[in-house]
């Protein structure tokens, strides 16, 4: 890896091309390298999560309204010649969508329930995010397994070098302003496009979604959901018009009217961030981890060790205080350092509560467990002695493990936390946790095994046992998928098992009729 410094420039420095961040992410994208079979492996298994998580979304409302408006932009599928449109979940693979408008649909189905991979380090990113605008793409231009999986790699390797060298959400930028141009970066290299079209379409999309960490702030809605799929949507847009000779804004990290400059740390403010030497194979996807829990990720570390401290502890009215030692990203995000009342309310909705360690750890300290739906129930929210507990829990920024939180060794970076519990009687019962047992260097991480059981158990009343068996063959087989097979890729249901959503524009034609 290489580290890259960035930095403001003004006009008359006349940044080249070649010492851009975008053109540098460009030429990544585009390197020819082969893709290393375990990172292939980890491609297949983050498929089988996005699907698994999308299966269990598919009748929540943001979804619902996603695919409607996807549906609204059809295009004609020719069992001839593999490509022409893209698919949606939940749909027949022979109803084809325009791909963004799929990239779109698939997306708010894939983080409707934040429930797929993460990664955390200077910044934090979901990065399957890129999985849906990729996938979309290499359907509708009739490309092959190995590309998808080139692609993929790609968005991978680009979001995860961003998040470790560039901080947005201290400056209330959402981190999807990193995943625009992985996955446009992911969708050149799956598409074997010339660095020149992707070093525009990576700042095009950069410019495109750069917005503000309100999304995930105070009354969560959800947006929280949309705006990844926004971003791959306008990627793909980013990519077609610079395919078409299009420019963008540039230098668009260095500009002195740029995104560093007036958005990030300012004019004198300097960034590393690492990518690959010409010729190293992408590895990013192997350092990123998934979850076993429908939370925030930083939750679940702390959702394993309330599991286990619950026994410890018995009668949990006893408890009269309970202190979370963490990092300053899990303190000022979801614990109290955020300063928001409504992580605190019993009638906040699910995004807020996903977002609120008090409410989740003193939900899974009574439960000895954590479900994607039962967990956030209003009713289950609302019972007098979870709300009693809940306001009995603070957090605290512990410098060791916000430490702990930025290092580059993957041995010492932790995502959990130091408990301590005060009983009524005195007594204090304390336990710590570094990352989640799933987590690679947990008690238990996952490999193929543990994510089919998770698309088993997400996907079961949903979609049919004989489907279920048949996405799962494809996803073995996926380093040899032929064109004809990439529309494949998807999760059929009965359209009875699916819900409908209420008109909006693009149905206006259609209610007009009627």
């Amino acid at each position: 890896m290489i580290p890259h410094t960035v930095r403001t420039h003004k006009s008359t420095e006349a940044l080249k091309r070649e010492d851009q961040l975008a053109w540098k992410i460009a030429a990544v994208a585009t390197d020819p390298v082969l893709v290393e079979e375990e990172v292939a492996e980890m491609i297949g298994n983050r498929i089988i999560d996005n699907a698994a998580v999308a299966a269990a979304a598919l009748n929540r409302r943001p979804v619902a309204s996603a695919r409607a408006q996807g549906l609204a932009h059809p295009y004609k599928h020719d069992h001839a010649h593999p490509g022409l449109g893209a698919t949606i979940f939940g749909l027949r693979s022979t109803r084809c969508i325009s791909p963004e408008w799929a990239a779109w649909a698939n997306g708010v189905a894939v983080r409707e329930l934040d429930f797929h991979d993460t990664f955390l380090a200077a910044d934090y990113a979901h990065p399957g995010d890129n999985i849906p605008p990729v996938l979309a793409v290499v359907q509708h231009c009739g490309r092959s397994g190995p590309d998808l999986i080139r692609g993929i790699a790609a968005g991978y390797e680009i979001q995860v070098d961003l998040v470790k060298g560039i901080c947005l959400h201290e400056h209330k930028i959402d981190h999807i302003a990193h995943l625009g141009p992985s996955a446009a970066a992911g969708i050149g290299a799956a598409l074997n496009l010339p660095t020149e079209i992707v070093f525009q379409a990576v700042q095009q999309a950069l410019h495109v979604t750069t917005t503000t960490r309100q999304s995930r702030k105070g009354e969560i809605s959800s947006w929280k959901a949309y705006a990844p799929a926004f971003a791959g949507k306008m990627a793909i847009e980013a990519v077609d018009r610079a395919m078409r000779g299009e420019g963008a804004p540039s230098p668009a990290y260095e500009g002195e009217d740029g995104f560093i400059a007036w958005l990030l740390g300012g004019p004198s403010a300097e960034y590393r961030v690492p990518l690959p030497a010409s010729g190293e194979p992408k590895r990013a996807i192997l350092e990123t981890y998934t979850k076993a829990y429908s939370a925030e990720y930083q939750s679940q570390a702390l959702i394993d060790l309330a599991r286990r401290l619950g026994p410890k502890i018995g009668d949990l009215s006893r408890i009269k205080d309970i202190l979370i030692r963490t990092s300053r990203h899990t303190h000022y995000v979801i614990g109290t350092g955020a300063n928001d009342p409504q992580k605190m309310d019993p009638n906040a909705s699910r995004e807020t509560l996903d977002h609120s360690i008090m409410y989740i750890f003193a939900v899974a300290l009574e439960d000895g467990a954590w479900h994607h739906e039962r967990s956030y129930a209003p009713e289950r929210a609302a019972r007098p002695e979870t709300v009693a507990l809940w306001h009995k829990i603070h957090t605290v920024e512990d410098p060791e493990w916000t430490r702990r939180y930025h290092s580059v060794d993957p041995a010492v970076k932790a995502f959990g936390g130091h408990v301590v519990v005060t009983l009524t009687d005195g007594a204090v019962i304390e336990d710590e946790i570094a990352v989640a047992d799933a987590h690679p260097l947990g008690a238990n991480p996952w490999g193929r095994v543990d994510y089919v059981a998770k698309f088993r158990d997400l996907a079961q009343g949903v979609v049919a046992k004989a489907e279920q068996d048949r996405f799962l063959t494809l996803i073995d087989d996926l380093p040899r998928l032929k064109p004809k097979d990439l529309n494949g890729l998807n999760l059929q249901v009965e359209p009875t098992r699916l819900a409908t959503a209420t008109y909006g524009i693009f149905d206006w034609p259609v209610r007009d009729r009627l």
